[in-house]
């Protein structure tokens, strides 16, 4: 459950205060504070002893006077910019877990500043243990009340901006829930079923096509990954449509609800992190939840492809050839490079559906797509690939805002010609070194050239397996979803 959350400039009545350690420019440390003012000689003190740095995601526990426990979070060697304090807060709230409140006073100057602060202390404010036992020893909460101690305590925008965090972070939780869910217990069928009462409440449209459905209508992409699967795959699509609108989006994201790779099966190894899989349909059916909560005036589709690719005798086999939606045809040359062939389904829909009456803005695919992401960035960099230079921009700018990390790939035309199939429209993998690329030019395939596009490959970040680092727990992390926020907003200002 999200902790409440409000802004405050009065004396303290929190269990734990939150201040920020770093290292000045004359290498001593010092503590940072909103303004709250007490005798920090003896603390600093402790901390020297202590062996404390400051340096990011270090957190220091001390007795306190005014608090039962006062908590140094560290804000790293440089400039202290929002991420850094939307991390440093994030990584307190995780440290806190069992405190019932906290009072976060780090420094900061602007509401936008206390606004970051607020967004990552809810953030780390997360624990997924649905499946634990309720006797189990280490079962703890995280924080249910959070204060922001602000001198804009009272002013009206930052009431608004925590308004908008308390969502990013419900919507985040969200996400993150259903990536840590087994597969036992989430399938393309549960997956709709979670979405369908969220969508009601807000007065969304929803459809869910079923597999025969799909069938009849020619999605083979989605019909070939998921028919090997006992459990039948779906596209659930989700419309937000506020009177007034000017701009128009739509968002697709992969969602193979567990990977074994088919017929080109996985090694056993770190299969279980495969559960993740669905985690970019996860992030654009959360994003459009939290795009209507937060009433941004913006048109939006949101596609998720869901299936289960799974190892049986009527699953798809290499050298099989499906039929994508609208007509082109896939040799499918590895069922392990699955996940392209359900978004080329669910892009070409989306192009359909978003170009009746109107014309869309843009279209955003968001993907667990290639382990080649991973060697090219690494577990915390997504990457972002376009057929246009000025979208990719704008969407760029918007990350600065919010901090996720994106990084922008190219896609080399002369990789395309490794796709070429002798039997077919195109085939489902190509050139093996620069995968991550060859991946984006197949789904480039399915887009119209003058239909700006953003493809996401999130592969990394998506899945933390390493240790929990700012806001971020270990498992599903949520990533992409602030940032699809935060892009429709923009393309509204724009």
């Amino acid at each position: 459950m999200t902790p409440t959350i409000r802004a405050t400039d009065a004396q303290l009545t929190s269990d734990v205060l939150v201040l920020g350690l770093k290292r000045d420019d004359k290498k001593k440390l010092a503590i940072l504070t909103s303004g709250i003012r007490f005798n920090t000689a003896s603390i600093l003190e402790a901390l020297e002893d202590l062996g404390a740095t400051g340096t990011s995601d270090e957190v220091i526990k001390l007795p306190g006077e005014s608090t039962r426990l006062i908590l140094l979070t560290g804000l790293g060697g440089g400039e202290v910019t929002h991420e850094v304090l939307r991390r440093a807060a994030g990584a307190a709230a995780r440290s806190l877990l069992g405190q019932k409140s906290a009072t976060f006073a780090l420094p900061h100057k602007t509401r936008e500043e206390a606004a970051a602060i607020a967004e990552g202390a809810l953030l780390g404010s997360y624990a997924f243990d649905e499946f634990r036992g309720a006797t189990k020893p280490d079962r703890k909460a995280p924080l249910s009340k959070i204060e922001i101690h602000t001198n804009f305590a009272k002013d009206k925008k930052l009431q608004e901006a925590l308004k908008r965090a308390e969502v990013i972070s419900k919507y985040s939780h969200l996400v993150r829930d259903l990536v840590n869910t087994p597969p036992s217990h989430l399938n393309p069928v549960s997956f709709t079923a979670k979405f369908l009462p969220l969508a009601k409440k807000l007065s969304l449209k929803v459809e869910v096509l079923n597999d025969q459905q799909l069938k009849k209508s020619g999605y083979g992409g989605i019909i070939g990954v998921g028919q090997g699967s006992a459990n039948p795959p779906r596209l659930l699509h989700i419309s937000y449509r506020p009177r007034g609108a000017k701009k128009r989006l739509a968002y697709v994201g992969k969602g193979i609800t567990f990977d074994t790779g088919g017929l080109a099966l996985k090694p056993a190894q770190g299969m279980e992190a495969m559960k993740s899989d669905m985690s970019g349909a996860a992030a654009v059916s959360a994003a459009i939840l939290a795009i209507a909560e937060l009433k941004v005036p913006i048109e939006i589709d949101a596609w998720a492809p869901l299936a289960e690719n799974m190892v049986s005798d009527t699953a798809t086999r290499p050298s099989d050839i499906i039929t994508i939606y609208g007509g082109k045809t896939v040799e499918v040359l590895n069922p392990d490079a699955e996940g392209r062939l359900i978004l080329a389904d669910a892009l070409v829909k989306a192009a359909e559906v978003g170009n009746k009456g109107g014309k869309l803005d843009g279209i955003v695919d968001v993907a667990t797509l290639t382990g080649a992401q991973v060697v090219a960035l690494g577990t915390r960099t997504s990457a972002v690939m376009t057929n246009n230079e000025k979208f990719r921009d704008q969407f760029l700018e918007t990350v600065n805002r919010t901090g996720e990390q994106f990084w922008p790939m190219p896609l080399p035309e002369e990789l395309r010609a490794s796709l070429d199939s002798p039997v077919a429209d195109i085939a489902n993998i190509g050139e093996r070194m620069g995968g991550m690329l060859v991946a984006g030019l197949f789904l480039k395939d399915f887009v119209a050239p003058d239909l700006p596009w953003l493809h996401l490959d999130i592969a990394g970040p998506a899945y933390n397996e390493s240790k929990p680092h700012g806001y971020t727990t270990v498992g599903g992390t949520g990533v992409a979803l602030r940032t699809l926020l935060a892009f429709a907003e923009d393309l509204v200002g724009r």
